[in-house]
């Protein structure tokens, strides 16, 4: 009995040391959700984005903008303070953008700049220019001038850019392209583009057709609007002539006729089939005109007036039958002169003839 009772006791010992690993358990439990782990990686973020902007860029093209606070203004991003950056959007004055000389565009139509400019009131600029930096701290416009342009007019003192690292000739790669991938250009225009990277960079026609993304066929039959006269040039440029019209007038060599039939074109409002008609005519010579035949021979026909002549006793002309290069025929003429009636009289005895 006492072994029983000992055993007895010692089960309501152990159920009491088991009660308060129950209860830390149950504390444990409730607990979780209010526990504050996730403060853990909220510092770490912190920290993540503290890094972002105080931690120095390893990369030599890419410099981070100046983090701007609620109490600096929008001056304390000076272009003069910013480094080469790309892929980053700047704000800069109007004033400190240059228009790039590699631009191929060179009219720009008032309506549309106004239009532009009415927009850009209303909801600003959607999409930044994009330029380069110059050395002396200023940038240089490599793509949106329409854009600046249209900025100016609304009144915009500071507009968005991007800016690029790009040397003389992928900026002028990158301004033909950006205009011809928005189909800016007239065909002069494309044309001059053209030219320019191909006299001032010394780059084939192959190599500006791979660049700018056209077949190289288009870039040649581009290039040869440039051959048409300054005149004929002005016209396509400024819409009175398409470049398919520019095209077929390619196809006279003469400059003259060249400015002529530019001019009909736009006078008459020739279609382009029209202008090929007219050029084919021009180029086609006419046909050799043969020159007529005489049916007499010339010695057979100064004898045969002599004789004439003798036999009237007066003057007398034969002219002989032609046969012409149409195969049309002439007829010939015999005249006899004579002085008077009685003249005339003596002739006609002479052929027989008599009148009462």
């Amino acid at each position: 009995m006492k072994k029983a009772a000992k055993s007895t006791s010692k089960r309501p010992s152990d159920t009491k040391k088991a009660q308060p690993a129950k209860k830390v358990s149950a504390v444990k439990t409730v607990q979780v959700p209010v526990i504050p782990k996730p403060a853990t990686p909220h510092r770490g973020l912190g920290r993540g984005l503290s890094a972002l902007i105080d931690a120095p860029v390893t990369s030599p093209r890419v410099v981070p903008l100046i983090p701007k606070t609620p109490a600096m203004s929008e001056q304390t991003l000076l272009p003069s303070q910013v480094e080469r950056v790309e892929k980053s959007v700047l704000t800069v004055p109007v004033t400190e953008i240059e228009r790039s000389p590699w631009q191929p565009r060179q009219t720009f139509d008032d309506a549309a700049l106004k239009e532009l400019a009415d927009s850009i009131k209303a909801n600003g600029i959607i999409q930044p220019l994009v330029c380069r930096k110059l050395e002396s701290g200023r940038f240089e416009l490599i793509g949106g001038e329409r854009r600046l342009r249209a900025s100016i007019l609304a009144g915009l003192t500071r507009v968005p850019l991007i800016l690029v690292e790009a040397e003389d000739r992928k900026a002028a790669e990158l301004a033909i392209v950006e205009n011809i991938q928005r189909a800016d250009l007239n065909a002069i225009e494309e044309a001059e583009g053209y030219r320019t990277l191909s006299e001032k960079f010394g780059l084939t026609q192959n190599e500006v057709a791979e660049r700018v993304g056209k077949a190289r066929p288009s870039v040649a039959n581009a290039l040869r609007l440039l051959e048409l006269p300054d005149e004929t040039k002005a016209m396509v440029a400024d819409g009175r002539l398409s470049a398919g019209h520019a095209k077929a007038l390619l196809g006279l060599a003469r400059t003259e006729d060249r400015i002529r039939l530019g001019r009909r074109a736009v006078a008459e409002s020739l279609t382009v089939r029209a202008v090929e008609r007219a050029v084919m005519l021009v180029n086609t010579p006419p046909p050799e005109r043969r020159p007529a035949q005489d049916d007499l021979p010339p010695q057979y026909l100064r004898d045969l007036t002599d004789r004439l002549h003798a036999f009237f006793g007066t003057a007398v002309r034969v002219t002989s039958g032609k046969t012409l290069a149409n195969g049309r025929h002439m007829k010939g003429v015999l005249e006899v002169d004579f002085y008077n009636n009685d003249d005339l009289d003596r002739i006609l005895s002479l052929l027989g003839i008599s009148i009462d």
